[in-house]
């Protein structure tokens, strides 16, 4: 058996670094330090001199996986997802209150339960009622992401229950509504949401939005959907396994073979009139940089393909510390988990893994409801290490956006890997910290985020 009692410290500190926000992968959250992640890149020569990954005013938390949740929000309210005045007030109660899962569980899904109730002094009209739901489910998803570490870590279910809620709310309150299905995946359909600019029927080019690990269908709003109707552009929604009602409700976890999940959307799509069939797009957020580009890699109707940002092995993500965990033996991989690694875990650093494993393991989801920690990290892990793609990507044909943050935290290296690898017509944007677009997945600036997207998809298919 491998000595791991050795490297118990450095182990813990790996661990105290995989806390992270909504939409994010596996890994997904900033280190617990107010420095520049180590994990990560120097800025680059773009990033003003002696500049943090959060400037000023946006560190928020000194917890810097917090701080990244919350920036999150903050970035929504450019599409209505969130109201930078609910938020900061709510930062600030929670600091008041002192930072924890459980001030920040309380104090989120309090404001979401208020918005989604009427306001006593008014009667709101549609439109206000609709943007109210929508801040609600952002809201909501902030409360879901640290609810296992809170005091009652049983609600999880029901908390996401209150985010589908207030999506569905916002969903039937817009004009039009968008269409909504469920398409066939093996037992347990997908249920899409297909938004459209009108109800003219023409035929238009569409997008289909795959969101990362942990992230809800608000995330997808702001990181597509608005961006895409402002366009002229159809876009689809979906939840695919290890994510919202698959994962949550339906027990479905993650599959290496994304493929299956994106023919039968492209399948359902085809079928539509509205849909101008060549020139549909495919972009992957955060973990989904991985996902999309294997679905794209076997499916030919992908007419372009955007991986925000480029990943090629998720397991990667995870420190070596963690990683070396896994051997090829279940038995002796759990035997280090159970008898070396889980009694060292101090309490933060145990939420931080249940919240990590449970979109790979229904058991590890159940046993964290239940307070607990799971006892196979083994096959959890192996999910995790099937997700490389680094054998796939030369298959891709269709042409391709890799997108790169400074201040990438969780995928340091991998969107330049990425595109060194692709075969197809390519092109690598990384955004900066003078844009103040830094950190995985831009959570400051998710309007440059969807310009710079749209831009491209615009300029490839414009010919097609």
């Amino acid at each position: 058996m491998t000595d791991v009692s050795r490297d118990r410290p450095s182990r813990r500190a790996a661990l105290a670094g995989l806390v992270g926000g909504a939409g994010a992968v596996m890994v997904a959250g900033c280190t617990r330090s107010d420095a520049a992640p180590t994990s990560s890149p120097s800025p680059t020569a773009s990033a003003p001199a002696g500049a943090g990954p959060t400037p000023g005013a946006m560190t928020l938390f000194k917890d810097p996986a917090f701080n990244f949740s919350v920036l999150l929000a903050l970035g929504g309210s450019g599409f209505g997802a969130a109201e930078v005045g609910e938020v900061l007030t709510a930062v600030n109660a929670v600091n008041k209150a002192g930072l924890s899962s459980q001030t920040y569980v309380e104090t989120f899904r309090k404001l979401g339960d208020q918005l989604m109730e009427a306001p006593e002094d008014s009667k709101p009209d549609d439109q206000t009622t609709r943007f109210r739901a929508l801040r609600a489910a952002q809201y909501y998803g902030q409360a879901l992401f640290f609810v296992l570490g809170s005091d009652d870590p049983g609600s999880e279910e029901q908390l996401y229950k209150a985010g589908r809620g207030a999506w569905d709310k916002f969903c039937d309150l817009c004009d039009p509504a968008p269409v909504t299905a469920n398409v066939p995946y093996g037992k347990t359909p997908l249920p899409v949401w297909f938004f459209r600019p009108d109800e003219s029927g023409e035929r238009r080019p569409t997008v289909i939005l795959t969101n990362g690990s942990d992230g809800q269908n608000v995330d997808m709003w702001t990181y597509g959907v608005a961006a895409a109707l402002d366009r002229g552009w159809n876009a689809l929604v979906y939840d695919g396994p290890g994510q919202g009602q698959l994962l949550f409700v339906d027990q479905v976890v993650f599959t290496p073979t994304w493929e299956k999940v994106v023919t039968p959307l492209v399948d359902w799509l085809a079928a539509r009139s509205d849909v101008d069939t060549g020139k549909i797009a495919l972009t992957g957020l955060s973990m989904a940089g991985d996902l999309a580009p294997r679905a794209a890699a076997f499916e030919s109707r992908i007419a372009a393909l955007v991986a925000m940002p480029g990943c090629v092995d998720p397991w990667l993500g995870f420190p070596p510390e963690i990683r070396e965990i896994l051997t090829p033996s279940k038995q002796e991989t759990n035997d280090i988990w159970n008898k070396e690694v889980v009694p060292e875990l101090p309490p933060a650093d145990a939420a931080t893994m249940k919240k990590r494993i449970e979109p790979f393991s229904i058991p590890a989801m159940l046993a964290a409801r239940q307070g607990k920690m799971f006892t196979d990290f083994w096959t959890p892990a192996k999910l995790i290490e099937s997700l490389r793609i680094t054998d796939v990507v030369g298959r891709i044909k269709a042409p391709t956006l890799v997108l790169d943050y400074d201040y990438e935290q969780f995928y340091p290296g991998q969107p330049r890997q990425m595109f060194d690898e692709l075969t197809a017509p390519k092109d690598y944007v990384k955004l900066t910290t003078a844009q103040g677009a830094q950190l995985h997945c831009s959570p400051m600036a998710p309007q440059l985020h969807c310009e710079v997207v749209f831009d491209w998809l615009q300029e490839t298919l414009s010919g097609r």
